[in-house]
Parts: C-alpha cells; structure tokens; sequence
C-alpha cells in the first residue's frame, strides 16, 4: 500500500482548514501549522456572506484615486495610512494597472463562476453532516442605498448580475421598510440578491477545526514558520520555532503574511493587508436580514446569537491595531440607516478587526507555483476570503492530485503579472 503523501499547510484560516478537509478526503497526511493561538483574524470577524452577486473586484476604476482623497479622514470607509513601504508602492502601481474597466468586465464572470462553486460546496458540506449543523441561511443579500447615484451604479451592477442568471430585484422604499417590519430603515431603496446567502464564521471555524482533529488531522498552533530548505525546484525542510517538517507538498495559506513567507523562497508575490473591522451586538436588534449600507460600505449580518457589524477597507500594514475612529465610523453610518440602533461605547470597544489579503487585480491566489513543484499557493482573496473557502480548498486538492479541476483556474495563477 503506497504511503499517504505528507501535506504541510501553513495557516489555519479559512483557506488552511478547507484545504486540509478537502486533502484529507484524498488520502492526505495534512498537517496544518498556525502562528498565532487561533480564533482571531479574518477567518473570523467578517461578515459571513457567500456573495455571487460580488462581481466587481476591488480594482475597479478610480479605487485609488479615492483612496488618496480620502487619505487624511481616518473615518472614511476605504483609507490607506500614509507610510513609506516599498511593497504597498509596488502592489499599488499593479493596482493602478488593474484597475481599467476591460479587465473588471473580464473578471466578473470568474467571480461569479467561483462564488458559485464555492456556495454549491458549502451546501454539500453541510448536507454531508460532517460539520453536524451549522448556521447557512438563504434570505439573500440587500444593498440599500440613501443616494441616486450610488442607487444608480448597483442598479448597473444588478443588470449585468442578471444577465450572468443571477436572481435579483429592485426595492422601493416603502417595499424596503415592509421587509424590515417594525424596525425603522432609512433607505431610497435597495437591490435584494436572492443568490446569496449568510453564516456565522465562528460556528463554522469551530465545527471545521473539530472535525479535521477527530478525523486524524493534526492542527498545531504557536508554530510561526522560521525557515524553509530547498533545492532543484522543491522544498524539502520546513521550520518553525518548535519542530521542523519535511513534507511532499507545501500548501501557503498565510493570507496577509504570504508575502513575507515567500521571500525566503525567493518569490514575490503581491498582496497586502486590508483591514476590516467587527461590533458583535448581543441583543435583539430587529435585523432579520443582511445588508449592506452602501455609502458607508458597512456589512449588517444577524449570525447565531448576535448581529455583526463589519466594514472599512484599511491599508495600514500588517498588525491588529484597532482604531476607534473607524469602528465609530461603522456605529455612526449604522444609526444613520436604522436609527432605533444604538452601539453602545462598550461594545465599540470590545471591537476586532482582521486583515484581508488583497491582491492587485481582485483576483485570488490558487495553484500551484512555476517555481516549485511542491509548492500550493491559496491568498489574496480580499473581502471575498469566507465565500471562496470550500472552492479554493476543493480547487487546490484536485491541482495537487493532477485532477481536472472543478473550473477554468488559470485566472487564478500565483505566478501571473499585472501589466
């Protein structure tokens, strides 16, 4: 009987954990290192959405131009800190490169194509009770907008989410406040996703993680990778403070730190840092369904057991900061929408914030590297990353099992350019 193949698999977030589930399902050896002691970061404070209506990346034309004008209000929803960083400089310039209308209209059916892989395998997932329950809902998704031109522009977005066959409708205003009952809503109107749906991360986290130890899965955290061996195009020895590992493949889902690991082997790889905030609210605040508040670009999601408020797009390097003004900013456009809600000051300061890898063209990380052929790279999936878990999971099991993958990936090359 021919030996399992021994899977090292750096980072413990979503990425990480669906990767090791969908390599155990093959027959792997995963072993699955995490540097900090768990349950914080991205994986955990964000919003919750499967979202195949999210079809336009991140790099759409004129992102940076407002991002520089809103440089100086640490309270505007997208906010890049001044600081000298040669990398932020790099990444920016593709950025800038990426950010032209021809390629956001190419980017927006593989989005969509791989959101809907993704909400496919949540779905097996759970049907297969692997997980035992966990928290998926099926209510869609409302944009609500108190403008015409931001009305205007999702209404644009819709148009074409329809003619990729995506369900969606148009919201008057008195049809928004019927749906919210008696909770007051603010809104000119709003655009109701019908194909999207809702979790609660840390339930999900919690059953993954459980089941991956009972199933022989071994998940090891305080190990922060110190040190990769290499030669001839494959890596041979990986350390950390702990232990050393010697693995036949290598899979990098180290989110906002991936670039610094890459540059012990010799690569380099954009990504960078965006930092999203959290307010967990536990108590009744009449919110039954997800929305987003879309000129504040803060995300409303009722989880299991508390509603989340979640926003901003924060470039300030890598670390866990909190900055109470953004936080404000997120309780202050909340009461604009809903103004019965009331975030408490205790419960702004018991805000998280996590770090989202962001990669220049709004498009993710998946496959294998050109310059190893051990090496699996899964990052820079942005606000995307808890949508795209189960396909960039599934994606990465069958490009490392030579299958033919459940979709087209090469989109997704970590070795491709921004020119």
């Amino acid at each position: 009987m021919a030996a399992k193949k021994k899977t090292l698999i750096i980072g413990a977030g979503i990425m990480g954990l669906c990767s090791a589930y969908y390599l155990h399902k093959k027959g792997h050896q995963v072993t699955v290192l995490e540097k900090s002691n768990g349950g914080q970061g991205a994986s955990f404070v964000n919003a919750g959405y499967l979202t195949p209506s999210h079809i336009v990346p991140m790099s759409a034309p004129g992102v940076i131009t407002k991002g520089l004008s809103m440089m100086m209000d640490s309270k505007s929803p997208f906010y890049i800190k001044p600081r000298w960083d040669t990398d932020f400089f790099k990444w920016a310039w593709a950025f800038h490169k990426s950010s032209t209308q021809v390629k956001v209209d190419r980017a927006a059916p593989i989005i969509k194509n791989i959101n809907l892989l993704s909400s496919s395998l949540y779905d097996e997932i759970k049907e297969s009770r692997d997980l035992g329950d966990f928290h998926l809902e099926k209510k869609g998704l409302l944009m609500i907008y108190q403008t015409d031109a931001y009305g205007d522009a999702e209404k644009k977005v819709a148009a074409t989410a329809k003619g990729f066959g995506l369900e969606v409708s148009h919201l008057e205003t008195d049809e928004l406040k019927k749906l919210h009952g008696d909770t007051e809503v603010i809104g000119k109107g709003a655009l109701h996703y019908f194909c999207d749906s809702h979790t609660t991360p840390t339930v999900f986290m919690a059953k993954m993680k459980e089941y991956l130890l009972n199933n022989g899965v071994r998940i090891k955290y305080g190990e922060a990778v110190t040190n990769f061996d290499y030669s001839n195009g494959v890596i041979s020895k990986v350390q950390t403070e702990k232990e050393t590992f010697h693995p036949d493949n290598v899979v990098l889902a180290s989110g906002s730190w991936s670039n610094d690991l890459v540059k012990q082997l010799g690569i380099t790889l954009q990504v960078q840092a965006g930092k999203g905030y959290c307010i967990d609210v536990h108590r009744p605040t009449g919110i039954k369904l997800p929305a987003i508040l879309m000129e504040a670009k803060v995300a409303i999601t009722p989880m299991a057991g508390f509603t989340r408020f979640a926003g901003t797009m924060e470039f300030s390097g890598v670390n866990y900061d909190i900055n109470l003004n953004r936080v404000e900013a997120i309780a202050e456009a909340v009461k604009k929408f809903y103004p019965s809600i009331e975030i408490t000051q205790e419960e702004i300061k018991n805000a998280k914030c996590g770090l989202r890898p962001v990669s220049p063209d709004g498009l993710p990380y998946i496959g294998k590297s050109g310059h190893f052929d051990n090496l699996f790279i899964t990052t820079g999936h942005a606000m995307m990353g808890w949508s795209l878990g189960p396909a960039t999971g599934k994606l990465i099991s069958e490009v490392m099992e030579a299958n033919e993958p459940s979709m087209d990936i090469s989109p997704f090359d970590p070795d491709r350019s921004f020119g």
